[in-house]
C-alpha cells in the first residue's frame, strides 16, 4: 500500500506553505505500511521558535483553505515542535535542535521518501 493521491496533494500544499515561510530540510515519508492511520509524515525545520510557529500556522491555514480538516494540533505555542494532524497527512514542524535530537527520519528510515515539488525560486538579486 502507498500514500493516496489525496495525501500527496495535501503534502504539496503543506510543502509550498512551509517553503513560503522559510522552512528548510523538507522531507516527506510514506508511512502507510507501518501506520494504518495516516499516509504521510511531512517533516520541516524552522530556525527559531517564532519561525516554527509561523510555519505551522501557514501550513495549517493553507491546508484548511484546500479543504482539509485538522484533527489535532499540539506544541505550536512553545515553538519547538508543532504537530498538525490532518488524517492522511501528519505535519511535524521542528526547531532545528529538536529535529536533530528526535531524528524521525532515522526512526522511519525503512519508509519510502515521497517527492516534494516546490516552485522554482528566482536566484537573481
Amino acid at each position: 500500500m502507498t500514500a493516496t493521491s489525496h495525501a500527496i496533494e495535501l503534502l504539496q500544499v503543506a510543502a509550498r506553505a512551509a517553503d513560503a515561510k522559510g522552512g528548510t530540510d523538507l522531507v516527506a515519508l510514506d508511512v502507510t505500511q507501518p501506520l494504518p492511520l495516516t499516509d504521510i509524515f511531512f517533516l520541516v525545520t524552522g530556525n527559531s521558535e517564532r519561525n516554527v510557529v509561523a510555519i505551522a500556522s501557514e501550513v495549517e491555514d493553507e491546508l484548511i483553505r484546500a479543504g482539509a480538516k485538522p484533527l489535532r494540533r499540539e506544541g505550536r505555542a512553545e515553538g519547538r515542535w508543532a504537530l498538525l494532524d490532518f488524517g492522511d497527512l501528519v505535519v511535524h514542524v521542528f526547531h532545528e535542535e529538536e529535529r536533530g535530537y528526535y531524528q524521525l527520519e532515522r526512526l522511519w528510515k525503512d519508509c519510502p521518501v515521497v517527492s516534494i515539488e516546490l516552485p522554482e525560486r528566482d536566484t537573481r538579486e
